[in-house]
């Protein structure tokens, strides 16, 4: 089976000749990985652990986004980020928030409102045909449309919940924009694919390790109606939705399920009702399922055969599709090399002996750096 085959099958629920693999890690991690085998980029990480997915990119055109002198770096919002250097690694964090405090429509600064015109959507059919029909297409990624976490990193998380309840007219003007800035974009890259994404990708970080960020009645005034409009024009332009969402969110999944929504993205293992088994017993015949391999607990802690185990599990509840096998979020720094290895070798797809073929592979670091973007803002 080529990749995109058997995501399409386990999406299916066809079978499959190997479970699906989509592989995320930290920057550091993704070092290690090539280190080991000895690879020079992106590409060939992908290949060696047999990632069945690739992402395609619009070419950004706005307006320069500045660096400033003390590393800090501008968001399409006019935030601004730096890098934080914390026990295994470095984490982008958010040091200038430009809608905080802001209270009022009149004192809000829209100059910094990014536009889908300021990229240039005619190379992605090109970047679709290159991939040969090989790997199942993605656009988009995690931080797009992402209303609560994204619109934190130029409001504040604080002020962005209490808006929600508060109805706040600055933030509910902030909200409509980023929808309008994503829908947009998303339609557009779709028009100029030509039916050759199969997945868009979005993200909204609906629950914590303890349970939902926000009431139902709350997503049901500000969020349903959004991802239901999205949702539908996906839908017209042939391709599915992924979603990515952080923690428990079993309470929205069966509205999201109504609303369209074709991909769980991440699935968090929190508690119970965040179980693999328990969402694939309540909601596997209407949902598909990508990731669940706790970063938290096997991968970071555990040990190969602790990581191999859960696999085998997966692979016994999803005999037929239905789960693209995955970690639970970026393996994150730190972790062992052994574990992550230990989890692709025992689900099928880790390519053991790297050739001179694969490390001919070459990579477009632009677009990887691109697409890195694309997930943060």
């Amino acid at each position: 089976m080529t990749s995109k085959e058997r995501v399409m099958n386990a999406y299916y629920k066809k079978g499959y000749d190997r479970i699906p693999i989509k592989h995320e890690g930290t920057p550091e991690i993704n070092h290690l990985i090539m280190e080991h085998f000895g690879l020079k980029n992106h590409e060939q990480l992908l290949r060696v652990v047999g990632d069945d997915f690739r992402y395609v990119e619009a070419t950004y055109r706005g307006p320069e986004l500045k660096t400033y002198q003390d590393g800090s770096f501008e968001g399409y919002w006019g935030e601004r980020y730096q890098y934080m250097q914390f026990t295994n690694g470095k984490y982008m964090e958010s040091v200038y928030q430009p809608f905080a405090g802001v209270s009022s429509l009149e004192d809000l600064d829209r100059s910094h409102f990014p536009s889908s015109d300021w990229f240039d959507y005619s190379s992605i059919k090109g970047q679709c045909s290159k991939l040969n029909g090989e790997y199942a297409v993605c656009f988009g990624g995690p931080g797009d449309m992402d209303f609560i976490n994204s619109i934190s990193r130029a409001r504040g998380m604080e002020e962005v919940l209490m808006d929600l309840m508060d109805d706040n007219e600055v933030f509910l003007e902030i909200m409509e924009h980023r929808f309008k800035f994503y829908y947009e974009m998303h339609e557009k890259a779709l028009i100029a694919a030509d039916g050759m994404v199969d997945f868009t990708h979005i993200g909204e970080d609906l629950g914590n390790q303890l349970g939902p960020m926000i009431s139902l009645p709350l997503f049901e005034k500000h969020f349903a109606p959004r991802f239901k409009q999205y949702f539908d024009m996906v839908h017209s332009n042939g391709a599915k939705v992924m979603m990515h969402m952080c923690g428990a969110v079993d309470a929205f999944l069966p509205r999201l399920i109504e609303l369209g929504l074709d991909i769980q993205d991440v699935v968090q293992p929190t508690g119970p009702k965040m179980d693999i088994a328990y969402l694939k017993a309540n909601f596997g015949d209407k949902l598909v399922f990508q990731g669940s391999m706790d970063v938290q607990k096997e991968i970071a802690f555990g040990t190969p055969e602790d990581v191999m185990k859960e696999v085998r599990r997966r692979l016994d509840i999803f005999p037929e599709g239905g789960l693209i096998l995955g970690p639970s979020h970026a393996i994150q720094a730190g972790s062992p090399l052994e574990n992550i290895l230990a989890m692709y070798r025992e689900a099928g797809s880790l390519k053991e002996v790297v050739d001179d073929v694969l490390l001919s592979v070459q990579s477009d670091a632009a677009k990887e750096n691109a697409i890195n973007l694309a997930k943060l803002f």
